[in-house]
């Protein structure tokens, strides 16, 4: 029963949902599933799942589909990644791009790798798609005209859709999959997703949690 939830959450995320093409989405109108635990671990390096293995065969259509969202997602976000050096001097920020970045294209040539093995088409079914998670040209232009504060806090809501909707897929991938080291490498995405996402919540503290100026010292 949890294999068959959790493949009928993936299904209707990648295969239906996300797939109106041009057209941006709620994500939290795609599925019921509850969002990622945030991990409070420090900063660690990429978690390396196991190379890609197995026949054609051995790979669900949840398996591909899950890859071939994953690719789509990795080549939205690397560009808007790449700005950051140009846009801002603030060596937290510019670090946490630089790891995320580096998980994000270990996780496009592992997922590469796996849809070879799988015998899927090259092409990116996803192309022209503004699917939740996914940063739209009108958003990377108004990244490339702002500096500062301002393109931080436009940089931390991408960064922040972009994990939470990677995380929740690959969650759903990691119970409905039927390849291993799909399934496996779905786990990485998850975990290190969290990762990233408490650093960049640790970065990005709200303003209004801040005490009041006369509030006592504790």
């Amino acid at each position: 029963m949890r294999r068959s939830a959790a493949s009928t959450v993936l299904v209707a995320v990648l295969l239906v949902a996300g797939c109106g093409a041009g057209q941006p989405r709620d994500p939290t109108s795609i599925a019921p599933t509850e969002p990622p635990a945030v991990d409070l671990a420090p900063a660690r390096p990429p978690t390396v799942a196991p190379a890609p293995t197995g026949t054609p065969g051995s790979f669900s259509p949840t398996d591909v589909a899950w890859l071939q969202l994953t690719v789509a997602m990795a080549e939205r976000l690397l560009p808007v990644l790449e700005l950051v050096p140009a846009r801002t001097t603030d060596p937290a920020w510019r670090r946490l791009a630089a790891q995320v970045e580096a998980t994000e294209r270990a996780d496009l040539d592992r997922a590469r790798r796996l849809l070879a093995v799988a015998g899927a088409p090259t092409t990116n079914p996803h192309e022209g798609h503004d699917m939740p998670g996914m940063v739209t040209a009108e958003q990377v232009t108004a990244l490339r005209a702002s500096t500062g504060s301002p393109f931080h806090r436009l940089l931390a809501g991408h960064l922040r859709a972009h994990l939470a909707q990677a995380a929740r897929i690959a969650g759903a991938e990691q119970h409905a999959g039927a390849h291993p080291a799909t399934t496996a490498m779905a786990g990485a995405v998850v975990r290190d997703g969290n990762a990233a996402l408490a650093r960049l919540d640790r970065l990005d503290r709200p303003t209004s949690a801040a005490p009041p100026a006369n509030a006592p010292a504790r």
